[in-house]
């Protein structure tokens, strides 16, 4: 029993007697500012920012467009399993290989250059180009073909949450748009 009161006892004194902490009493620390001269030499200050809280960039998800052949999403699919996390300059080579594989394609396209895959897909696979200039409104599976002035372009497929050709992407190219090509 006296091992309870000497506890109790101490617990009380302390509770009493010891300081508190500031944020128990309703006092915040300060928040640090910063001091400079503004160019008409006023003095001023600013809060000193210590989390950064980015903007999140939010794009739609790509739709599901029933009247595209679904071998394309299918086509998708291997593009994105086989897809690395970096260019590797053959986008036409990879997007090509998912097109045969998932049968949408029964052989290899034989240009070499992306920017006229569209024209090669129209006219000897039975594609059509889609009526779309922006490429997040690209269903699923579509392949989307770029421009570029003295170089190869570039091409993509469409996926459900990004872009797809030997790399990974949340956005699409930046090159201009020649068309975005579907098989109905």
């Amino acid at each position: 029993m006296p091992k309870i009161g000497t506890i109790i006892v101490v617990t009380l004194w302390c509770a009493a007697f010891c300081p508190r902490p500031a944020a128990a009493l309703g006092f915040s620390p300060p928040k640090p500012k910063f001091s400079y001269t503004d160019a008409s030499g006023k003095k001023q200050s600013a809060e000193v920012v210590d989390k950064f809280y980015p903007k999140k960039i939010v794009q739609p998800f790509a739709k599901v467009d029933p009247k595209i052949d679904p071998k394309l999403r299918r086509a998708a699919t291997i593009a994105e399993e086989r897809a690395h996390a970096h260019s590797l300059s053959k986008c036409w080579h990879f997007v090509k290989e998912a097109l045969v594989a998932a049968g949408v394609v029964k052989s290899r396209p034989q240009t070499t250059l992306a920017k006229q895959a569209g024209q090669e897909l129209v006219n000897n696979y039975g594609f059509k180009k889609l009526p779309v200039s922006d490429p997040y409104q690209a269903p699923v599976g579509s392949v989307l073909v770029y421009d570029a002035k003295r170089e190869a372009g570039h091409v993509e497929i469409r996926t459900e949450n990004g872009f797809v050709s030997d790399f990974r992407s949340k956005t699409p190219s930046r090159r201009p748009l020649i068309g975005v090509f579907a098989k109905t």
